[in-house]
């Protein structure tokens, strides 16, 4: 079962989108519970996040990995958005792999090499798949999801993400 960790701030409109595509996963009762950690918003998030029934916190990915449910994480950034066939990828890569893993970006949402080069790379761009008691350990030391999930070997599943745009 897995638990999905969305960290956002003033997004509405992104949790929605991404909200909306973790419908079949909750559906097929793998996504166990969805926790919204806000970081101070001032518009009306923690509506959307109540409203879809997930669990808002007003704190920081520390405090959402604490109350996590799932022995699997998948951290994401509002905005994004799960393809199909998501749910069969990241069920298969959590019975037989320990390592964290990232989504591939959707072939019409990727952006040029050396576009991507030259920008400033978002560690939770495409996802993270990571389990409950390494993310625990690493959210230690870091104060956001983002740091979290910067630097962090992983695996490429075989799965897509529309990426968030950037803000």
């Amino acid at each position: 079962m897995l638990s999905v960790l969305i960290e956002t701030r003033n997004d509405e409109e992104g949790l929605a989108r991404t909200l909306a595509s973790l419908i079949g996963g909750a559906v097929e009762g793998v996504v166990r519970d969805v926790i919204v950690c806000d970081a101070g918003s001032t518009d009306q998030t923690h509506r959307v996040a109540e409203h879809a029934g997930c669990h808002y916190l007003a704190g920081g990915i520390a405090a959402g990995i604490g109350q996590a449910k799932g022995d699997w994480l998948l951290l994401l950034e509002p905005g994004a958005r799960l393809a199909e066939g998501w749910i069969e990828e990241v069920v298969a890569h959590t019975a037989r792999q320990t390592m964290p893993a990232r989504f591939s970006r959707a072939r019409a949402n990727r952006t040029p090499f050396l576009a991507r080069v030259f920008s400033g790379n978002r560690a939770l761009a495409e996802g993270l798949v990571i389990s409950k008691r390494q993310a625990s350990a690493l959210a230690k030391n870091a104060r956001s999801a983002e740091a979290l999930a910067r630097g962090l070997a992983s695996r490429r599943l075989n799965a897509e993400i529309w990426v968030a745009p950037p803000k």
